[in-house]
């Protein structure tokens, strides 16, 4: 009955996945060696703290969880765990796990490790991003309060045995459980490397760290204990950072690089596209995106609501997606269109410069006023954030573009006071999992609202947050398209505060090189990682 709903709240996101996730017409061979290639360097490999576009897949290969995806689906599928079952009240997750699974240091993995990492990643002290995912085991708010470092709602009986006692129904678990914020550390590595286990880490993953060059590049080799023995299929990868994305492009047709992390700049994709090898290099397709500006609610004027509204009507987003040549369409709402709840008959805010004018005068700022904007440093993103600026200067809001590295702009965002505004380009929101709670929860709602966080915008709206809790806890089949039309009309209502502004929702378009074989084995899952463990190349 579960896995039946399952499939049934997430046959819009199937469609989603499927241009990405078309199984490819030859047979994956062992072997092999990739390289890829990103501008930004990594700043953490840490589960429990890294939270960006580009350490995201390093880190789900380095390490296991209970739950993954089955490939090509967003349906979550045991992982480390043999089995699992759900109590009838949907309050009591039981999982048995395999036997003889070792982390990269040789010590096998038990159930006190689960317990052990995901207390960690929920602990205050860690400071990290994802601690919101867990609200709903038992002891979560003891711990976030600082009463405990440990959550009483998880019990290991035995080595082999993880029990989850929830204090509500929370139909995302499962997924939860999928996340990298779920994997599974040694406490021994972690307390070893005092402070420093994003440099120095240890899983059970696919793969294995072997060398890392700060600034330069990161070798990663196929873990040759994986308790799944036909995967991953490469033997190793090496990510190049520094790399400018058109040299990085340049390289790629040479045949010097395997897939172009940070993807094809706008200015070449039509000739990338138009080539003769355009079709074999290009992977594209839909995914759960949604690219926005944040106003922080905690810095003037942006706590006014009247001045976030004003500049939603400020911005022109079709002049966006004909910066990135059509591979976008413009964004009304923080859901993107194929996510369920979105609202197709929800408008948002028209572009309109006199009413933005009107709109700011009334706020107090007839002539408007100076702020700050972030942007990542990687191209098209400065464009779009001088697109932006333009557009703001034509209500009298002067904005300074600030461009930084990826790492820099998230570390402003989740500083108190310190961003005004954020163009999330580059590391606009791309679900952890197919459903709407994942597009509130970290980013919207107030437990994400803390130092370290990926709510930049720091909005906490107490009514919509048991609003949010009320909806995740219809884990009734029967109440899905209740859940559903609950979420929806947060997100509708969440636009009256206007927090955000709601910019595009973009198509993912990654370039392989020649010589790897399944180009829709590339993205397979319906998160923002590449799934090293699918790509081979051709033998």
């Amino acid at each position: 009955m579960f896995k039946r709903w399952l499939q049934q709240t997430t046959m819009a996101t199937m469609v989603a996945l499927a241009p990405l996730s078309v199984m490819a017409d030859e047979t994956p061979k062992q072997g092999g060696d990739i390289v890829v290639t990103y501008k930004d360097d990594i700043t953490t490999l840490d589960p429990a703290i890294g939270y960006d576009w580009v350490n995201w897949s390093m880190i789900k290969s380095l390490y296991s969880r209970l739950m993954d995806y089955a490939p090509g689906t967003p349906n979550p599928v045991p992982s480390l765990a043999e089995s699992f079952t759900v109590s009838p009240d949907g309050l009591t997750y039981t999982f048995k796990l395999h036997k003889g699974v070792k982390f990269s240091n040789g010590r096998e993995l038990v159930a006190s490790d689960v317990k052990y990492s995901i207390e960690r990643a929920v602990d205050p002290k860690t400071q990290g991003p994802g601690a919101g995912f867990f609200g709903a085991i038992k002891g979560f708010e003891d711990e976030t309060g600082g009463k405990t470092t440990t959550l009483s709602g998880i019990e290991t009986p035995d080595d082999s045995t993880v029990i989850f006692n929830l204090s509500r129904p929370d139909a995302t678990f499962l997924h939860v459980l999928a996340i990298n914020f779920a994997s599974v550390v040694p406490k021994e590595a972690v307390e070893a490397a005092a402070g420093d286990f994003g440099k120095k880490p240890v899983g059970s993953g696919t793969f294995i760290l072997k060398d890392w060059t700060i600034g330069q590049q990161l070798v990663f080799e196929r873990n040759k204990d994986y308790f799944v023995k036909s995967v991953p299929y490469i033997d190793s990868f090496k990510v190049e950072v520094g790399q400018e994305p058109l040299v990085a492009l340049l390289r790629l047709q040479k045949g010097e690089v395997d897939i172009a992390g940070d993807g094809i700049p706008p200015a070449k994709f039509l000739e990338i596209k138009n080539s003769a090898d355009g079709a074999q290099m290009i992977v594209d397709g839909e995914q759960l995106h949604t690219g926005y500006i944040t106003l922080n609610t905690k810095v003037k004027p942006f706590d006014n609501v009247k001045v976030r509204q004003a500049l939603n009507m400020a911005i022109n987003k079709e002049r966006i997606t004909r910066i990135l040549n059509g591979r976008a369409t413009p964004a009304n709402q923080p859901l993107p269109p194929l996510m369920p709840g979105y609202d197709k008959s929800f408008t948002g805010y028209a572009y309109d410069v006199a009413k933005a004018k009107a709109l700011l005068a009334e706020a107090g700022y007839p002539d408007g006023f100076e702020t700050v904007l972030y942007s990542t440093n990687t191209d098209p993103q400065p464009r779009i954030a001088q697109a932006i600026q333009q557009d703001l200067a034509a209500v009298g809001v002067k904005a300074e573009v600030r461009a930084l590295a990826q790492a820099n702009v998230i570390s402003a965002g989740g500083t108190e006071g310190e961003a005004p505004m954020i163009w999330s380009g580059g590391m606009a929101w791309i679900a952890d999992f197919p459903d709407p709670s994942n597009f509130y929860g970290p980013i919207l709602g107030c437990a994400g609202a803390v130092p370290g966080g990926w709510n930049w915008s720091w909005y906490c709206n107490a009514d919509l947050d048991k609003r949010a809790v009320a909806a995740d806890s219809m884990s009734d089949p029967a109440k899905a398209a209740e859940r559903t039309a609950a979420w929806g009309k947060i997100f509708t209502d969440i636009m009256a505060d206007a927090p955000w502004i709601p910019i595009i929702n973009e198509r993912r378009v990654v370039a392989k090189s020649l010589r790897m074989g399944g180009a829709d084995n590339i993205y397979i899952d319906p998160t923002r990682v590449i799934n090293y463990d699918a790509i081979y190349v051709k033998q």
